[in-house]
């Protein structure tokens, strides 16, 4: 297993400059924002595929810093009803995988996006409830005459590609559960996987090693970023929270910097289950902790992280055990 981190960890930072600082703290891999709720001041796809000359120097960033590309991170508003919104995250999803590509890059991070509920309306709307009934109807269009038809479009775009989607299952969006993102998976192809992100998932009360061994074969990229509740908060008003982040004293739940929130034996525990089902591959680190500095964060991350990734494969045991009681002490 390799550690590596997204470029928004250096928002601030010119590419350069953030691949040199991952390069000295020993990682090996980038996911590189590409869009969408992403500046595109790391990588501009568009630009890069235009510009021969531009891509090289890209390149040999990279290069320059022994960084690899785990994925290209395109997380947007594919299903928004505005369509100068959706419009301009198709064109991007399309750019990003035409330069995933050309780079030899397959894995795009990202969101699966959250419709209207109705024809004719204007803004998004997330579901969670099952009553009146009529949230049900609502719901079932949401998936049968949005979702579905259009991750089966963008999925033939992908694929043509050599390119898998990998979707974080996030709050405010269709697939923010295990359930929805196999059953958009089994609607659509294997070209549908997930980007496995803990933070989002801890929150709403989920077994993250229960999530792993259900997903299983599903997932394609991971991150590590924590969150956890504040029970005196949540005692009073529940863990559902539309609370500014900045907020910090009266949120119900906070994103963590891994090793301020879950302790460094899940994160042992996190990286042996998903080795267990078959994922030995890159963990990328995420910032959004309130409370830390990024860079501070993101430091600290690392220094946890390096103690507990297994970077080589299981060895033979010394014994055969379908001999067992044979040659052993």
């Amino acid at each position: 297993m390799e550690l590596g981190a997204i470029s928004t960890v250096f928002v601030h930072r010119t590419l350069k400059e953030a691949a040199q600082r991952m390069h000295e703290l020993g990682l090996h891999y980038i996911e590189i924002g590409t869009g969408g709720y992403f500046p595109k001041n790391h990588c501009n796809p568009a630009q890069l595929l235009s510009d021969a000359k531009a891509l090289a120097v890209f390149q040999q960033t990279l290069s320059d810093a022994s960084l690899k590309i785990s994925a290209l991170a395109i997380h947007g508003e594919p299903l928004h009803p505005d369509p100068k919104i959706s419009g301009a995250y198709d064109q991007d999803f399309r750019a990003a995988c035409a330069l995933a590509e050309k780079l030899g890059v397959t894995r795009l991070t990202l969101l699966a996006g959250l419709p209207e509920a109705v024809p004719g309306d204007k803004m998004p709307n997330w579901i969670l409830y099952p009553f009146p009934v009529r949230n049900m109807e609502m719901y079932r269009w949401q998936w049968e005459e949005r979702l579905i038809p259009y991750w089966k479009e963008h999925g033939k775009i992908a694929e043509g590609h050599g390119v898998r989607l990998c979707f974080e299952m996030h709050p405010a969006d269709m697939v923010y559960k295990p359930q929805a993102l196999l059953r958009l998976r089994d609607a659509v192809g294997p070209v549908i996987g997930c980007n496995l992100d803990p933070s989002h998932l801890f929150w709403q009360g989920m077994d993250i090693e229960e999530v792993i061994r259900a997903l299983g074969k599903a997932i394609y990229h991971t991150h590590a970023k924590d969150s956890v509740p504040d029970s005196h908060n949540v005692r009073v008003n529940g863990i559902l929270d539309a609370t500014d982040f900045n907020d910090t004293i009266n949120r119900s739940w906070q994103f963590r910097a891994v090793g301020y929130g879950h302790p460094e034996l899940f994160w042992r525990s996190y990286v042996s289950t998903l080795r267990l089902i078959g994922y030995d591959d890159v963990l990328s680190i995420e910032h959004e902790d309130p409370i830390i500095e990024s860079e501070e964060g993101f430091e600290l991350a690392v220094a946890l992280l390096q103690r507990v990734l297994l970077r080589k494969p299981p060895g033979d045991l010394w014994f055969d055990p379908s001999k067992a009681g044979e040659g052993r002490k």
